[in-house]
């Protein structure tokens, strides 16, 4: 498993600091939820993180490594791969063609889409396993553009998997989903972490608590708080900054070993 580490992380366009002397350690193997109200500066701490941003000052350490200047394809070789808000799927292909793009992409054979599933005996294997890891194997001949909502969002994620990574970090996966669909995509969430270390951002905040073992609070561009989900619910501050004062319960078997 592999740990991420940040210091005096931070980042300013003009006179605005999106990002302000964020430094954290994500433990390897664990699932860590960012959360903070809009304009926190979550999504900028991913691009940081993942290199779409370089930053005007700190450090981004992976597997122990100085990543902070290393571009975006580089990390994602080294294990660190992210998703999107907006969804970023092939419509016109079915979900296991999608996958064995992704799949393919890394073994350096993205020009053969369509050989024979014999040619390519172990990309076609991962294809069917990813398929069957992000629960989706019957609709593996459903082109993306007829799936629902929420299956588009598991094969986005299932894209992302076709990297292999070690650290898979997740912003708002959630997002457009309905109470149902999101405690389902919470359930498959918590099931990923079981074998990577996964880094989510993610507002609705039930799922969140349930599903969580360490949580992160930014609030302007900072680093408010850190801790377990029982201990993030009882903190002053956090419910001052972003919770509010209605309270969420969690649910008793996450509770008992926050």
């Amino acid at each position: 498993m592999s740990g991420l580490r940040t210091e005096n992380l931070s980042v300013q366009f003009g006179a605005v600091k999106p990002v302000d002397g964020v430094s954290v350690e994500i433990a390897a193997g664990k699932l860590t939820s960012i959360i903070g109200p809009n304009g926190a500066g979550k999504t900028s701490f991913f691009n940081l993180l993942t290199g779409l941003y370089l930053p005007t000052r700190g450090k981004v350490y992976f597997d122990g490594n100085d990543v902070t200047d290393m571009p975006v394809h580089q990390k994602v070789r080294c294990g660190l791969t992210r998703t999107f808000q907006i969804l970023n799927v092939f419509d016109a292909l079915t979900v296991e063609e999608n996958i064995r793009v992704a799949v393919q992409r890394r073994h350096g054979r993205s020009r053969k889409l369509f050989c024979a599933a014999d040619v390519h005996g172990p990309v076609e294997d991962e294809v069917a396993e990813i398929t069957e890891r992000i629960r989706l194997p019957d609709k593996r001949k459903v082109r993306a553009c007829d799936l629902s909502h929420g299956h588009r969002r598991h094969l986005e994620i299932g894209l992302s998997l076709a990297t292999r990574p070690k650290t898979l970090l997740l912003d708002e996966p959630m997002s457009g989903l309905g109470m149902y669909e999101s405690s389902i995509m919470g359930e498959f969430v918590r099931e990923l972490a079981q074998s990577l270390t996964v880094v989510l951002v993610e507002h609705h905040m039930s799922v969140v608590l349930s599903i969580s073992d360490t949580i992160l609070v930014l609030s302007q561009g900072r680093l408010l708080a850190s801790g377990t989900p029982a201990e993030i619910q009882a903190n002053p501050a956090v419910q001052e900054a972003y919770l509010g004062s209605g309270r969420y319960d969690l649910p008793q078997e996450r509770a008992a070993h926050a």
